[in-house]
């Protein structure tokens, strides 16, 4: 039997020795690359859930190796990282599947899913880190392979967009490495612990971990598209579709997310982190960022650049309910990593569909095709209702426990900021619904092709049907005992008050 302290080793190797594979191969061996993508991706699902039952049944997950003197490389499987992975590996199978119908034809196919197996890798190892020197490595890893992702087409707009996703993205590493080893001077561990793991530094350094705490959130702030270090995040929706979803609900924005939610929980703690007054900044820096994402949304044109945008106001969500204090809030803000990531991931699948059956890249580009492409238009639907925060959708839910979190901690400003904010996604996606079910059909659409009696290819199709049914069902069966919320619930109770 294989021991449990090898299981988030095997994990990570699932999906990068695959990569590592597929590299090697020539641009016709289109069987070997799909079998050598299915295989990573399946082997990881399964390791993930078979986690997930093991630390149900009390079983502990951790792989270690001395990496410094008295500082380890750790992988462990706590309810967090569950959490993360598990949206990570479900969402990665589906992108997967997506990105094969996407790419179809295409050159380079072999650099492209070589880096995006180790995008996930990269993602898992973020996931699973036990300590901040793990995240700090994997969460870099993950800055260098996505880069080739959005540099993928080659043209001088993806080139300009990938210096500037570089430019932002190690300059907030950076920030990073300086706040992980000001904070090992302090503290001698960098060991991620529930409720955090700095009690024992000294008030005289009060400034100091001051400094540290605004070192690590404006690091991680960088991939999460806090204002105003989001910037490179526009840009880079010059890379394919597949690319755009795995950016957006799995991996880079949301790992940004995800380090935010440590370093608050578990590496300050949410006590500590309020009581030293370093929430109520990040909440206003949060609120912002959401106002601001919808304003930016109501103006763009270009679909993507809209739906980017409106990426930059609902990551904050997460961010909000993390800064705002309280059970209830955390619960709000750390649900609506997935919640956002499968409404987020059906937008961009869809947004693809768009583009490469009818050419269509714009919204001013898209009345009537709701009649030419309904079923996917009824998944983009979804995902728009569901970022409005339209019941029974998971936006709703999310949006329900922020609410209540901030009523719960007397901050009452943040039901202002939901409500504006709602009525903004609202302004940005409405006029698109309208456009494609209510106007009539162009005579000619940009760029058509042809696939038969069906309104594009399946492997297309199936992808962001799934992610809106998802959207639907965490939404309809929020209460039931397997649920994301119902998980988070868990992670609060456990981990976190």
């Amino acid at each position: 039997m294989i021991s449990d302290n090898l299981i988030p080793l095997f994990m990570i190797m699932s999906s990068f020795l695959p990569a590592l594979m597929i590299f090697g191969l020539a641009e016709e061996r289109k069987i070997l690359r799909t079998s050598l993508n299915l295989i990573g991706v399946v082997s990881t699902l399964a390791l993930v859930v078979y986690m997930f039952i093991g630390v149900y049944q009390g079983h502990h997950y951790e792989t270690r190796f001395a990496l410094l003197p008295n500082i380890d490389l750790v992988l462990l499987a706590g309810p967090i990282a569950l959490f993360f992975g598990a949206l990570s590996s479900v969402l990665w199978l589906l992108t997967t599947v997506y990105a094969i119908g996407y790419l179809e034809g295409s050159p380079h196919r072999s650099r492209f899913f070589g880096f995006f197996s180790l995008c996930i890798t990269a993602t898992l190892g973020v996931a699973f880190s036990g300590n901040l020197i793990t995240f700090l490595i994997f969460y870099e890893m993950l800055t260098l392979v996505a880069y080739p992702l959005i540099v993928h087409r080659g043209t001088e707009e993806a080139r300009l967009a990938g210096q500037s996703y570089l430019m932002y993205t190690i300059f907030g590493g950076a920030l990073l490495l300086l706040g992980t080893v000001w904070l090992y001077t302090l503290t001698g561990t960098l060991e991620f612990t529930p409720r955090g793991f700095i009690e024992n530094v000294d008030e005289e350094h009060y400034f100091a971990l001051v400094s540290i705490f605004i070192l690590l959130i404006t690091g991680f702030g960088v991939k999460a598209a806090l204002v105003p270090l989001h910037g490179w995040l526009p840009l880079a929706m010059v890379a394919p579709a597949p690319v755009s979803a795995l950016l957006h609900a799995v991996a880079v924005v949301k790992a940004g997310a995800f380090g935010i939610i440590l370093v608050v929980y578990e590496v300050f703690g949410v006590e500590k982190a309020a009581h030293m007054g370093l929430t109520q900044p990040l909440a206003v820096l949060a609120a912002i960022t959401i106002i601001y994402g919808s304003v930016m949304a109501l103006y763009q044109d270009d679909l993507k650049r809209r739906l980017a945008y409106s990426t930059v106001s609902q990551v904050s969500y997460i961010i909000l309910g993390v800064a705002i204090v309280g059970p209830i809030a955390t619960i709000g803000g750390v649900v609506h990593l997935v919640h956002q990531g499968v409404m987020k991931i059906t937008l961009f699948f869809t947004a693809g569909n768009f583009a490469e059956t009818l050419g269509i890249h714009k919204v001013s580009e898209m009345n009537g095709v709701g009649r030419r492409m309904p079923l996917t238009m009824t998944a983009f639907t979804i995902g728009a209702l569901g970022m409005i925060g339209v019941p029974p959708i998971a936006g709703f839910i999310s949006k329900w426990y922020l609410g209540l979190g901030a009523l719960q901690a007397d901050q009452e400003w943040v039901i202002l900021i939901l409500i504006g904010s709602s009525l903004l996604n609202a302004g940005y996606f409405l006029p698109i619904l309208y456009r494609a079910w209510f106007l009539p059909v162009p005579e000619k659409w940009p760029h058509e092709h042809n696939f038969g009696s069906r309104e594009t290819s399946l492997m297309l199709l199936i992808p962001p049907l799934i992610t809106a049914l998802l959207a639907l069902i965490f939404g309809l069966l929020a209460s039931s005992p397997y649920s994301p919320l119902e998980w988070v619930k868990l992670i609060a109770s456990r981990e976190f008050y």
